[in-house]
Formats: C-alpha cells, structure tokens, sequence
C-alpha cells in the first residue's frame, strides 16, 4: 500500500509538518476515509483483499497499524517463520480476525485457538533463554512447551494441494473438528 507514502510526499510540498515517523499529520483522517469507501451499497458490496507493505516488518509503524484497524482480518507473513522453512509463513500471533470469537466459532475452537496462540508466545518468549543457554537449561515445563510449539508449527505448514507441484508433498486437507481436536 503506497497509498501512505504518497500522501506524505504531497504532505510535505504543501508544506504542512509531519506527525510521527515522518507521515502526514492527516494519516489516520485519510487512511479511515480510504477504507470507509469500501463498504456494501444497495448496488453490492465490495469484498477487499490488500497487500500492505509493512516497512522494516514493523507492525506499530503508523501506516499499517491505522490500516490494520480497519479491517476484519490480517493475515501476516513473516520471514523469521519462512527462515524456519516453514510454510505458508503466516504468523499466528501477529494475525488477526474479528471473527475470532466464542460467539461465532464456538466455545471449543475459541478456546483451543487461544490455547494454541497462548504455546507459541510462550515458546517466543522462551527463544532468548535457549539462544543463549541453550534447550538444557530449561525446566521440563518450558521444554514440554517448546515441543509442543514446535509440532504446532509443522502442523501449521501442512502441505497444500495447489503447492504439490513446488513442493512435491502432496496436498492434505484436515476436516475442521479433526483440525481443532488436533490442538488440544
């Protein structure tokens, strides 16, 4: 999405002074009045699906995180996770969806959901301690944990029909109650 660094050119020739991280002071006016154009009339709805560019990966820098407020769902691919081999890349701490809740999915999926989110931001927090002492160091508890979160991301990157041909794993589909009883 340039949408932001444009405006923050214009911004600057008509001389008005940049809020933070250089942006114009008008970002979050003008990126809400972006999205709010894409909405459901009475002639149809529009469906949007965006790639936002995400300078430096930093998720709080002010274009994408106004831009990220708007939407219902963000998919977040992350290299640390395609460093790992791990694909699709996506980012399930850093993804985000409104639909994510108990009313909508249901108690046991949302509870499985934030179980699993709840593993890998503790594994995350275990990666300086075992960068530094290494996996001998920790309790059975935190290694319990990093086994578990390592076999949550495999299962996350399970292999996909349409990347067989890239791949050459062939392409498995998991039923969604098999899916959720899998987690927990």
């Amino acid at each position: 999405m340039n949408n932001p660094n444009a405006n923050s050119e214009v911004s600057a020739l008509l001389g008005r002074i940049p809020s933070a991280v250089g942006y114009q002071p008008t970002l979050s006016t003008d990126l809400g009045g972006l999205q709010e154009r894409i909405t459901t009339t009475k002639k149809g709805s529009i469906t949007s699906v965006q790639a936002i560019y995400v300078p430096a990966d930093d998720l709080t820098d002010p274009a994408p995180a106004t831009t990220f407020a708007h939407l219902d769902a963000t998919t977040v691919l992350s290299r640390q996770i395609s460093e790992l081999g791990i694909y699709p890349a996506v980012d399930p701490l850093d993804s985000t969806s409104r639909m994510l809740s108990p009313l909508i999915l249901g108690d046991e999926h949302y509870q499985t959901a934030r179980g699993v989110q709840q593993v890998l931001q503790n594994y995350k927090n275990l990666q300086d301690i075992i960068a530094i002492l290494g996996m001998d160091e920790l309790s059975e508890d935190d290694k319990l944990t990093v086994a578990r979160a390592r076999k949550i991301q495999r299962f996350l990157s399970q292999p996909f029909h349409v990347a067989e041909v890239f791949t050459g794993a062939p392409g498995k589909y998991v039923e969604l109650k098999e899916n959720t009883q899998s987690f927990q």
